[in-house]
């Protein structure tokens, strides 16, 4: 198949996830995939940008390189892929968060369609992703009530309402070319897109008080570039080691912003930043049946604009842990061709709260790779367990979820011809 059929083949599958995705971000009026009230600050909620197979491992990707998974945090994995195969991916999950600050508690339930990807070999040593991610999803909606004094009132109520929806979303056109035998380096570029709305009202117990409301809206439409670099080494037949790195450039954000105060809306040109991201990670696979890999990536959201602001938000690290173990890839048997994968990984919000402190992110994570009859795709299933905890006792919200994440990997022979005798 040539060169431009196999990209007109792919298009039309990675165009019909943008608005199923855009949808889960809370756009058109729909429900956001997330009611935690961190969302609140910067681009709201941070997705990892991986795939089912990373979920259940604990997040980590960097270093791992596998021909039959798609593996977008590290463009450079592209090159695994043989000429043969052709590698379509969709995920979406089921969560269930428990918010509480020890006297009350919250129960909200959520699902969202989380990625599409499909890969494919363009030449040797040439290899092309393309898909559509999310980047941000924003929701919450949050009500205070307070006391106050006034000339004409020894005690007055005000209660404040926090609301907040939106999103970024990513479609991306990625490649990976292979250098020599065991280094490959690669590329995302990504048209990154959506908005954010949050909005603040204050109303009083006495009506003859005016309702304050306050409006910002920030609509994006602009690139994000992302690179990444594999080396493997084998350590003898059955054993190898691979190094994986990935740098995310920082540059301002083409936008659109305004703020309505009450009933009137004013332009605004305030700047906002994309971050330096770095991320790196290592992987041990032993005669394809035993992987086991760490990763740690840096967000400098400290030095990003934020409302033309810079230290709006706190640098975001995060480190991870990962397993994958297969009994005997190599027999027939379904049961012994089941991929056990688990996982655990830590991180600090990069939302900072009025007091100048963050939360910190704990996760761990179980899954399992489920070959889907005699062929090579696999059923991705993996549940985590995650908790958000304030640094400081402050009035945030102790944050616990119970996620649910289904993917499911085609793997097919699109390319191969046919030979009739």
């Amino acid at each position: 198949m040539t060169l431009y059929k196999k990209i007109l083949c792919a298009l039309p599958l990675a165009l019909l996830a943008i608005h199923a995705l855009a949808q889960s971000n809370g756009e058109s009026g729909s429900s956001p995939n997330t009611n935690s009230p961190y969302t609140r600050y910067g681009w709201g909620l941070l997705s990892n940008q991986t795939m089912g197979n990373n979920t259940a491992m604990g997040g980590i990707a960097y270093g791992l390189r596998n021909g039959a998974q798609i593996n977008t945090a590290n463009p450079a994995s592209y090159t695994a892929i043989d000429s043969l195969t052709f590698l379509f991916d969709g995920g979406f999950s089921f969560q269930n968060a428990n918010l509480g600050d020890g006297n009350a508690k919250i129960n909200a339930k959520n699902t969202s369609f989380d990625y599409m990807a499909m890969q494919f070999r363009l030449h040797k040593g040439l290899g092309m992703t393309i898909g559509i991610l999310p980047f941000s999803s924003v929701g919450y909606n949050i009500s205070t009530e307070s006391s106050m004094q006034s000339p004409t009132h020894t005690s007055l109520n005000a209660y404040h309402t926090y609301a907040g929806n939106g999103g970024l979303t990513q479609i991306f056109l990625g490649m990976g070319v292979k250098i020599i035998d065991n280094l490959s380096v690669g590329f995302n570029a990504s048209y990154l897109f959506g908005s954010v709305t949050q909005a603040t009202q204050v109303s009083f117990s006495d009506a003859s008080f005016d309702l304050s409301y306050k409006e910002n809206h920030v609509k994006v439409k602009d690139y994000k570039l992302d690179f990444g670099i594999q080396y493997t080494q084998a350590l003898n037949p059955q054993n190898s080691l691979t190094i994986g790195a990935v740098y995310s450039l920082k540059h301002k954000l083409n936008n659109e912003s305004y703020t309505a105060i009450q009933s009137i809306a004013t332009q605004t040109g305030y700047s906002f930043d994309l971050p330096h991201s770095f991320g790196a990670g290592i992987s041990y696979c032993r005669n394809n049946q035993l992987t086991v890999g760490f990763d740690y990536s840096l967000q400098k959201w400290e030095d990003a604009r934020y409302f033309s602001k810079t230290r709006q938000l706190n640098d975001r690290s995060k480190y991870a842990v990962g397993v994958e173990y297969i009994p005997n890839p190599f027999k027939r048997n379904y049961f012994s061709r089941i991929k056990y994968r688990a996982g655990a990984y830590y991180s600090n919000s990069y939302a900072k709260m009025a007091d100048g402190n963050s939360a910190d992110e704990f996760g761990v994570s179980a899954g399992f790779g489920l070959p889907v009859f005699q062929n090579k795709s696999i059923l991705n299933v993996s549940a985590q367990y995650i908790k958000v905890k304030p640094q400081a006792k402050t009035y945030m919200l102790e944050e616990n979820y119970l996620r649910l994440c289904i993917g499911l990997t085609f793997n097919e022979r699109w390319f191969a011809k046919w030979r009739v005798e």
